[in-house]
């Protein structure tokens, strides 16, 4: 069994930034690709970011992309998501996922919130 949990969610100011982490635990190690991915009220949840395992792939989302930045420290078994310039419509609850294992994302975190007041 594979626990993620993410941290570094808060209140900011538009143009400000944060950081989040996400740290996984459990039996395994992460070896696959991780995302980021939000949900906003109201909205389905969306693809944020991915990182593939080795952490030279990157991928974003068309309206991050510029802003945020993923990267992964494999031997802490964490992701990060570095949110820069950040928008009123960034507000949502950030979710964590990996893939372990598998082609498609099956362990999620239970998210932290982000605000951006304008």
């Amino acid at each position: 069994q594979v626990q993620l949990v993410e941290s570094g969610g808060g209140l900011v100011e538009a143009g400000g930034s944060l950081r989040l982490s996400c740290t996984a635990s459990g039996r395994t190690s992460i070896t696959g690709g991780m995302g980021w991915f939000r949900q906003a009220p109201g909205k389905e949840r969306e693809f944020v970011a991915h990182i593939s395992g080795s952490g030279p792939n990157t991928y974003y989302a068309d309206s991050v992309k510029g802003r945020f930045t993923i990267s992964r420290d494999n031997a802490k078994n964490t992701v990060y998501l570095q949110m820069n310039s950040l928008k009123p419509e960034d507000t949502a609850v950030y979710y964590c996922a990996a893939k372990v294992w598998s082609n498609t994302y099956n362990y999620w975190g239970q998210g932290t919130q982000v605000t951006v007041s304008s």
